[in-house]
């Protein structure tokens, strides 16, 4: 997991119960890092999602965030196909 230089990535976090949230950004590691530490106040600090489960590179910010809109759009059964396509036992990517 990189997550130095002009890279930006698309991820999914999810919770022990596999409550999920996806998001973007510019470095993977502290955003994980800061979902883990609940220092953001919202849905991910609210519901413990903080395992990285899934995640993609970008080198375009734009590419990304479009990206991130589309998952957004899906339906969680759309989602969880994805994470288990890369994940299938949804285990912490961000410890690996």
């Amino acid at each position: 997991m990189r997550s130095a230089g002009t890279s930006f990535f698309v991820y999914i976090v999810a919770s022990p119960s596999r409550t999920i949230y996806v998001g973007v950004t510019n470095d993977l590691r502290r955003r994980v890092d800061e979902h883990k530490m609940k220092e953001i106040s919202g849905f991910a600090a609210t519901y413990n999602v903080h395992r990285l489960v899934w995640f993609e590179e970008f080198a375009d910010p734009a590419t990304a965030i479009s990206r991130e809109k589309q998952l957004k759009n899906w339906r969680r059964e759309k989602k969880i196909r994805l994470i288990e396509s890369m994940n299938p036992a949804w285990n912490d990517l961000s410890s690996q």
